[in-house]
């Protein structure tokens, strides 16, 4: 995960949207702050709704998750800031 989102970083900044979802460890989240610091929106799954915490919660204690929000509330979220 740190590798494509480094490259997303890299290649689409400010253009892009990285989600990062329930798993286990910390692989995405220094991915996620390069992409959060290059202007993308980035997103992590809350504690509530994820089977394992661990990737979400290392990405929101780093700083790379713009917002914190329920996997169910994705799919709106998503549609309105691509539209």
């Amino acid at each position: 995960m740190d590798v494509l989102f480094r490259s997303v970083a890299k290649h689409a900044g400010r253009n892009a949207l990285g989600v990062i979802m329930t798993g286990m460890g910390h692989d995405g989240a220094r991915g996620l702050l390069e992409m959060h610091q290059a202007g993308a929106r980035t997103v992590a799954q809350d504690e509530a709704t994820c089977v394992v915490f661990g990737m979400p919660k290392e990405a929101i204690k780093l700083g790379g998750a713009g917002k914190i929000c329920p996997s169910r509330h994705f799919n709106r979220d998503f549609a309105l800031r691509v539209s």
